[in-house]
């Protein structure tokens, strides 16, 4: 049963988006935003790398790109819980939501 559990496993994303993303990341555009924002060049291997594994699990459904993938993933989740938001949330509205703006 672990066995099927195992081959029936999808990458969260298709192969297609990975080199999309790739792609997109070592446009012009993304490049020059990229350098212009944080003075530096942007990092595309991992794109590179996770669309690699991820056709080498839809060919060969090896192990170690699935693991690769998965980790890969993980770790791209983690950095977006880094960033803090721009404002506080509000629990409720404020009291005089009602009123006129003036």
């Amino acid at each position: 049963m672990e066995q099927l559990a195992e081959r029936a496993w999808r990458p969260h994303r298709a192969c297609e988006d990975y080199l999309s993303e790739f792609r997109h990341c070592r446009g012009f555009r993304n490049h020059f935003h990229h350098y212009y924002t944080y003075g530096t060049a942007p990092s595309c291997q991992q794109w590179k790398e996770d669309y690699h594994n991820c056709r080498k699990w839809e060919s060969h459904k090896l192990t170690e790109a699935k693991d690769a993938l998965q980790k890969s993933e993980r770790r791209r989740l983690e950095e977006q819980k880094n960033f803090t938001p721009v404002w506080k949330l509000r629990q409720a509205p404020p009291g005089d939501w009602h009123r006129p703006l003036d």
